[in-house]
């Protein structure tokens, strides 16, 4: 045996390495959460602290609560989000469909005799656009922040089932309740959203004739022609006559004496309502050459003659008064005498 080989040389201990953090203890998240699928948090504070008195106490009175905090956080911002996108849209949707039901041609036309003005055009566009806007925002606000009520109601652990039994037990106390407020905003809505009627816009419903001053989705607001102001529920208007949407009409049943020659009281007629048509203002109001139709009716000793003249919607009024005075001037002119028919 050699000398080298009976001399014994002592290993050099291998360095231990050194924990990153000196409470860090070693163990698995498992152990350390006391559960063999620990929540991700849990497995998060053990990951960074490695200290099981810490990861225990955090398991124990932290976890769940901070957890449902955090749900509850992330549930409320994503619904703020969606309300965000819903709104935006909503509004994009009502001010397209704000634009109405008349024809680029005749609103090009119109646009600038329009009771005057385009001032009320907008203002009805407007106004339809915000009350259609305003509901169906509250509708989706009320759907989607409902929606992430009962969510985290739910992540809280309350059972959802007697709290959905009571609102539909309360909703259909209401709805038996409230009837005529529902059928009034119902008929609102829809009416809205065909755009039957708006601001500025003269209307017969029955019950009360008169120019549109406010529309909600209750009530209509009118005024008629001696300044009264009429307030009629959406839910009891069965039927509605506009007489201002698209276009409008004059006409004029214009009765003379049974003996005068019709072919005559005609040419007048159509002479007078053509230099009526050429005159400015009128010649923006009518859309159409005036039309003799000829005879309406004949009532005991007077022959009816119907004369119409197609103009931009709610001026038909002005114009019928207009021709009217023409007419008389053209008849003395011409000797003719106007009947007064039988009744």
């Amino acid at each position: 045996m050699s000398l080298f080989a009976s001399i014994s040389v002592p290993l050099a201990a291998s360095p231990v390495a050194k924990p990153f953090l000196p409470w860090a203890e070693k163990g698995t998240p498992e152990a350390a959460c006391k559960n063999t699928d620990p929540s991700i948090s849990c497995r998060l504070v053990w990951n960074v602290s490695k200290n099981t008195d810490f990861t225990q106490f955090w398991a124990t009175w932290l976890d769940k609560p901070l957890t449902t905090l955090l749900w509850i956080i992330v549930t409320f911002v994503v619904a703020l989000i969606v309300k965000n996108i819903a709104h935006r849209m909503i509004t994009k949707v009502t001010l397209r469909m704000a634009e109405g039901t008349m024809s680029e041609k005749v609103r090009e036309r119109s646009r600038t005799v329009f009771e005057g003005s385009p001032a009320l055009l907008n203002r009805r566009r407007a106004q339809r656009a915000q009350t259609l806007g305003s509901v169906l925002r509250s509708i989706a606000s009320i759907i989607i922040m409902g929606t992430a009520a009962f969510s985290i109601l739910g992540s809280l652990g309350l059972n959802l089932a007697p709290i959905l039994a009571s609102a539909s037990v309360i909703g259909v106390a209401v709805g038996f309740g409230a009837q005529n407020i529902v059928k009034d905003f119902l008929a609102g809505l829809f009416m809205l959203l065909e755009d039957q009627y708006g601001v500025g816009d003269v209307i017969d419903v029955g019950s009360a004739k008169g120019t549109v001053e406010a529309v909600t989705l209750r009530v209509t607001r009118m005024r008629d022609v001696d300044g009264t102001v009429w307030y009629v529920p959406n839910g009891e208007i069965k039927k509605v006559g506009n007489e201002s949407q698209n276009w409008g009409r004059a006409v004029l049943d214009i009765p003379v004496d049974i003996n005068e020659d019709t072919e005559k009281v005609k040419e007048i007629l159509q002479t007078t309502a053509d230099e009526l048509v050429a005159d400015s203002p009128w010649s923006d109001i009518v859309l159409e050459q005036p039309s003799v139709w000829g005879v309406q009716a004949l009532a005991g000793d007077a022959v009816v003659i119907r004369v119409v003249l197609k103009t931009v919607p709610g001026r038909q009024g002005d114009i019928a008064r207009e021709l009217r005075e023409r007419v008389k001037r053209a008849f003395d002119e011409a000797g003719v005498t106007v009947a007064t028919p039988a009744p």
